[in-house]
């Protein structure tokens, strides 16, 4: 089963560098921060003014807005999380399982199915009946 792409969204988002993906994920997980609190979120930073430079880009690209509290700009991504996730998962199954969604639920289920409890299990089987229910 291919996902349907909106190509769109999903453009912006595929040309992240490994520091801006650093970046969005530490204001995601905030939910809004300053270039300080940035610092303290990603492995290795780099300088402060290097973080408030690839802040700037990313206000750029459009993937950061920021309000002004005093004297220190707040960063806010404009992409709610639920969305930027979803793009994420087009792109890594595009990537890595040639588009196909059953080749990525494959091998998720291979890699977590010691994990997974019965009610989560439960969960996924519902969620697997309500899609085939749709399907139709």
């Amino acid at each position: 089963m291919k996902l349907a792409r909106q190509r769109k969204d999903e453009e912006p988002h595929a040309k992240l560098s490994r520091r801006e993906r650093q970046i969005m994920d530490a204001i995601y997980r905030l939910g809004r921060a300053t270039a300080a609190e940035v610092m303290q979120s990603i492995p290795e930073p780099p300088s402060y003014s290097a973080v408030r430079a690839l802040l700037r880009v990313l206000e750029e690209k459009g993937h950061l807005t920021h309000d002004e509290e005093g004297p220190r700009y707040v960063y806010r991504p404009t992409v709610t999380r639920e969305k930027a996730r979803r793009s994420a998962l087009e792109r890594l199954i595009d990537t890595f399982f040639e588009g196909s969604t059953e080749q990525a639920f494959a091998a998720l289920l291979d890699l977590s199915a010691p994990r997974l409890s019965d009610a989560e299990l439960k969960r996924i089987s519902r969620r697997i009946e309500d899609a085939r229910k749709e399907g139709k």
